[in-house]
């Protein structure tokens, strides 16, 4: 084979790998066709992988005798990574997912900064430009994979609060200065050809300690209520650091995922700190979610429990109900019954809508990809900036699992820490009814007086028995009147 044709194959496989990615990502804006566009990306990626081998026809004559291991070692990872991600994905709850694409994030991180790693200590990055961009594709991907894991670790439960200590922005700082002054020395011995202060080898090392240094020291202090914003960084991050390598490897595959990613990420996360009425830097640079030292003003009212079966029936009789899910339905695994449910009262001629808030659940997207994959047609799903001026005309809004989001001390406590953040106006609805396991605070760790408020009753217990009691409710009814 020609040593030129296995370059013009990949070079080939490479551009229409990024057709497919760039098409996928397209298909993937909408939940109705995100599953074929997850595909569609999926098959883009199988090419780029299997067009990689056509590597192993341009190799220097030096590394043939190693290339026996090296396509076993690449083969054995290929399997053990593959076969966990499927095992994974099949697995994973839904519950899980925020955990899981954390998880996935930091290690797309990871791989960027190996790629990094192997061009810097096998001297292959040459001149200011290759190795600034290497050197950054490192730092972005090291920060990206440290950061993710701690990201993953808070949403698992490992890691129950955040921890801050005194300074702490003071130290980001430090790490942070000394890891780019360490950078720039490592372009500086390069170039000039002077005698280091340490082994390059060891300047490396220490290069990337530092970038994964910040990234845990930048991600521990972040509040819970943050998580979706900071899943979403680390996920431009990821794109970034992907993108900046393809770069230095002259891989357009690589480049134009990479900076999708990228763009797509700092897009999302625009939108998700919007959502919050905050900035990316009040994100990561304060204490939101920090109750202890935040002032709540005092509740008024108290908490009215009801039984599932009569918020059911109401629900029945009414002319209008907006659902608001909420991590709860997720934990409950209720979707199914709650599409169930309201199946029900539409057929009994009930306009029922679903109105989703931006930082619902603890990754972004996970409501609307919950209720697709219940079946829940897309024409009944509302974001809120779309269906919140119906609250007010609206005869019932069910709350599931959800408090943070129709908190209204967002708009009237200025001690709040959630002030000033858009929530779904579900407390000016003439009737609330809200699904929650016990009279916990929320992901937050705030108390909503909307469950306090007059409008409002609780419907305490498993949002899965609770619609399963909702539904025995109305069906006990009889078919008239559900007709």
């Amino acid at each position: 084979m020609p040593t030129m044709l296995p370059s013009l194959v990949i070079d080939a496989v490479g551009i229409a790998v990024a057709f497919l990615l760039m098409f996928g990502l397209w298909r993937m804006s909408s939940p109705v066709t995100a599953p074929n566009g997850i595909k569609v990306a999926g098959v883009g990626m199988a090419a780029a992988v299997i067009a990689s081998f056509l590597y192993l026809f341009d190799v220097s004559a030096a590394a043939k005798p190693h290339l026996p291991i090296n396509i076993g070692l690449a083969l054995v990872a290929l399997a053990i990574g593959g076969g966990l991600s499927w095992w994974g994905g099949r697995k994973v709850a839904m519950t899980a997912m925020p955990q899981m694409v954390a998880l996935y994030n930091g290690m797309g991180g990871g791989a960027a900064g190996a790629i990094a790693a192997m061009e810097l200590f096998g001297s292959r990055a040459h001149g200011i430009t290759q190795l600034g961009v290497t050197l950054l594709g490192a730092l972005i991907g090291a920060v990206s994979l440290s950061g993710s894991l701690i990201a993953w670790a808070k949403l698992q439960g490992v890691l129950k609060k955040p921890l801050r200590i005194k300074g702490q922005q003071i130290i980001n700082a430090v790490v942070m200065l000394f890891t780019l002054v360490a950078g720039l020395y490592i372009i500086f011995i390069e170039q000039s050809g002077s005698v280091p202060i340490l082994p390059m080898q060891g300047l490396i090392w220490l290069f990337f300690g530092c970038a994964m240094l910040f990234g845990i020291l930048m991600t521990l202090p972040i509040g819970g209520a943050d998580m979706p914003v900071v899943i979403s960084i680390y996920n431009a991050f990821t794109g970034l650091a992907v993108g900046l390598e393809g770069f230095v490897l002259q891989t357009p595959a690589l480049m134009i995922a990479g900076m999708l990613v990228g763009a797509a990420g700092i897009l999302l996360t625009l939108l998700m700190a919007k959502a919050m009425n905050r900035s990316v830097s009040n994100v990561l640079f304060t204490n939101f979610g920090d109750v202890a030292k935040q002032k709540q003003g005092a509740i008024k009212g108290s908490l009215k429990p009801t039984a599932a079966g009569d918020a059911g029936i109401a629900m029945r009789y009414a002319s209008s109900v907006i659902v608001v899910p909420g991590y709860g339905l997720a934990a409950a695994q209720g979707q199914q019954k709650l599409y169930e449910f309201v199946k029900l009262l539409i057929a009994a001629g009930v306009k029922v809508r679903f109105a989703v808030h931006p930082v619902a659940g603890r990754m972004p997207g996970q409501m609307d990809v919950l209720l697709a994959e219940a079946g829940v047609p897309y024409d009944l799903i509302f974001q809120l900036e779309d269906i919140n001026e119906d609250f007010s005309n609206t005869d019932i809004v069910l709350v599931i699992g959800a408090n943070d989001v129709v908190n209204p001390s967002a708009r009237t406590d200025k001690t709040s820490p959630i002030f000033g953040m858009p929530i779904l106006n579900a407390d000016k609805a003439k009737q609330v009814y809200v699904v929650k396991r016990g009279e916990g605070k929320g992901y937050a760790g705030i108390v909503n007086p909307l469950f306090y408020a007059d409008n409002c009753n609780m419907v305490y217990g498993d949002a899965q028995a609770v619609m399963a009691m909702m539904i025995e409710a109305v069906r006990g009814l009889g078919l008239s009147a559900a007709a």
